[in-house]
């Protein structure tokens, strides 16, 4: 069975269909995995309330200058809540504030922060019988962002995601000695020039003020993801312009796949609540 799985493989790869097929389902993994992990994804915890229990999402990053919304789903009639929060990271005292009623839903807001400004909060439900829920263990903790508008956020997601998927895709030719191999390493180059070095610097202008906050001015791990997957890709390039080199693709392929699987937003752009400067790492 293993010899037949690894010639349906092969037979499989030797087909741009086939190729594209594979390229697809490794990029959609690769994103969903993005998306679902990292510290700006909603977090997803439980309530205890008269001894049910109900899943909810805390929302961990929020942008523009409204005030950010914190919504719990409660339909027991008679449950109550608090919202606490504080600026993270201080020991300030917490600041608390009920939790009003609109229908089935529980709400409050958390005050807008400056850009890369964070706050941490703890929602506590009490129910009809005077039990309290406060659902995770720690606080949630939210960072604040200005707003990005989509002329440059949207082009910079497609073209990043385009990136990946065309990075894999090359990879697959190359394994299989296409001779399409330079031309899909020059489109990745260029998907991945103008995702991550032109739309990605001004995405993060607007989000967090400053254009780059990585190597050498900073640690910022997304823009230092972003540089080291392009210099990888510009040696691929470089390496296969006159001669047929492989490897280098499969590798520069393999960094930005293993890149794309470091959650987003990690080590990323944080306001010093001291000092009032934007800090990373």
């Amino acid at each position: 069975m293993p010899f037949l799985s690894f010639r349906l493989m092969r037979e499989i790869l030797r087909h741009p269909a086939g190729q594209w097929t594979l390229a697809i389902l490794i990029t959609l993994t690769a994103a969903v995995y993005q998306r679902g992990t990292g510290p700006t994804y909603p977090r997803r915890v439980s309530f205890e309330v008269d001894g049910k229990s109900y899943d909810q999402k805390l929302i961990r990053s929020h942008g523009g200058k409204s005030d950010c919304p914190v919504v719990i789903e409660m339909p027991v009639e008679g449950a109550t809540g608090i919202l606490s929060y504080r600026r993270y990271p201080t020991d300030e005292p917490w600041t608390n504030v009920p939790l009003v009623r609109d229908g089935d839903l529980l709400e409050a807001d958390l005050p807008n922060q400056p850009p890369a400004g964070k706050l941490e909060y703890i929602v506590v439900l009490t129910g009809t019988d005077g039990k309290t829920s406060a659902g995770p263990e720690t606080a949630t903790v939210i960072r604040f962002k200005g707003a990005v508008p989509a002329g440059f956020l949207f082009p910079h997601v497609l073209f990043m995601f385009l990136a990946m998927l065309v990075s894999t895709l090359v990879a697959l030719k190359a394994l299989t000695g296409s001779p399409q191999r330079l031309k899909y390493t020059w489109i990745t180059v260029i998907l991945l020039f103008l995702g991550g070095l032109v739309f990605g610097p001004i995405v993060q202008k607007y989000a967090f003020g400053d254009f780059w906050t990585g190597w050498p001015w900073g640690y910022d791990l997304t823009d230092n993801k972003v540089a080291v997957s392009f210099l990888f890709w510009a040696v691929a390039l470089v390496t296969n312009l006159k001669k047929r080199r492989p490897f280098w693709i499969v590798v520069a392929s393999v960094v930005l796949l293993a890149i794309y699987s470091i959650p987003h937003s990690v080590m990323g752009s944080e306001l010093d609540p001291e000092t009032g400067k934007v800090m990373t790492g």
